[in-house]
């Protein structure tokens, strides 16, 4: 059969006819497979959703527990049969209890690989590469620009200094879900034994972090009101990047703004958001971990979404890979 006949875009999300299921849609569905927590993956007001029981987790502290009419926790490497459709959950790599998604029917395997990293990450399972006819991946730093350095050596910048100014804070931006423990847990294996201070806005899900034994050490809010700049002295602070621009920053003294996102690879998106220490930590591939993933799912044909759709599909077309961009909206980066 045609992949195409398998999987489609549809103005809803990937959608399988045979199967009669969608694949992270961006509109309440009957049947929803989700690859990962994020909001832009997870939405609620569907009938059905099956995902890993982590991401199930994450949806419900996120919409509450009524997200969607009925729920199927996937166990990762377990086949389960959707109307004939074989389907499969393996780890992506990108944040707590996301994977990829294998999507078998007559012979013709489509692996939708959601977000993805390859970098080692100790707050989630690594990516597994799965061998397919089609192989559905992102494209968020698809160009050449986008290499990202190990997370450990931007760890380390932080650090060093903490310990130069002893005196100020440091404000770390990153996103809730995902990149905010990664770098709570690679400051902890760095040797950082202090309290780290939190927005509010990340307790739950750090919460949940815990909860599911990933140690990420004496977390303190970093939301006291009575609180005195004083008492934030030399502190590492990690929030939402949007908390830095209100109000609640200004209770650090002379804080440093820090934010990680592999978007700071480009300096000019740094200095336009008054980052004074860009951090390069991504939950994204970078472009040659794209290319390497590629060649080793031994795919014949690529499709592309999300992100930078045409550079990649033009790194296939040259080196004789039938690609295509699939144009689908309603994807941001929510995780970068």
């Amino acid at each position: 059969m045609r992949a195409s006949d398998l999987l489609k875009p549809r103005p809803e999300g990937l959608y399988c006819p045979p199967g009669d299921f969608f694949i992270d849609p961006v509109r309440p569905v009957g049947r929803a497979l989700i690859t990962h927590g994020h909001s832009d993956h997870a939405r609620s007001g569907h009938r059905s959703v099956l995902a890993t029981r982590e991401t199930l987790d994450i949806m419900g502290l996120r919409y509450g527990a009524d997200f969607a009419g009925t729920t199927q926790a996937a166990t990762l490497g377990e086949t389960i049969d959707i109307n004939g459709v074989a389907v499969t959950f393996h780890p992506a790599g990108h944040v707590l209890g996301s994977a990829q998604i294998a999507v078998e029917y007559q012979g013709m395997r489509i692996v939708a690989s959601g977000d993805y990293k390859r970098q080692t990450d100790a707050t989630c399972l690594p990516f597994e590469p799965v061998p397919c006819d089609v192989f559905i991946t992102e494209a968020t730093f698809g160009l050449p620009v986008f290499r990202h350095p190990p997370d450990q050596e931007e760890i380390a910048r932080v650090l060093k200094s903490a310990a130069q100014f002893p005196e100020r804070s440091h404000l770390i931006g990153a996103y809730a879900l995902g990149k905010a423990q990664r770098v709570m847990r690679l400051l902890r294996d760095a040797g950082y034994d202090q309290p780290i201070y939190i927005h509010g806005a990340l307790a739950k899900l750090s919460e949940y972090y815990q909860s599911q034994g990933i140690d990420l050490g004496v977390l303190e809010p970093g939301t006291v009101e009575s609180g005195g700049k004083a008492d934030f002295t030399g502190a590492i602070v990690v929030g939402p990047p949007a908390a830095f621009a209100d109000r609640w920053a200004r209770r650090f003294p002379d804080p440093i703004s820090c934010f990680a996102s592999g978007w700071m690879r480009i300096r000019q998106r740094a200095k336009q958001g008054g980052v004074e220490l860009p951090l390069i930590i991504s939950d994204h591939a970078d472009w040659d971990e794209l290319i390497a993933t590629i060649k080793e799912t031994g795919a014949g044909e690529i499709w592309v979404t999300h992100g930078r759709e045409e550079a990649l599909v033009r790194w296939c077309e040259l080196e004789g890979i039938a690609a295509r961009p699939l144009h689908l909206v309603g994807y941001e980066d929510e995780g970068d």
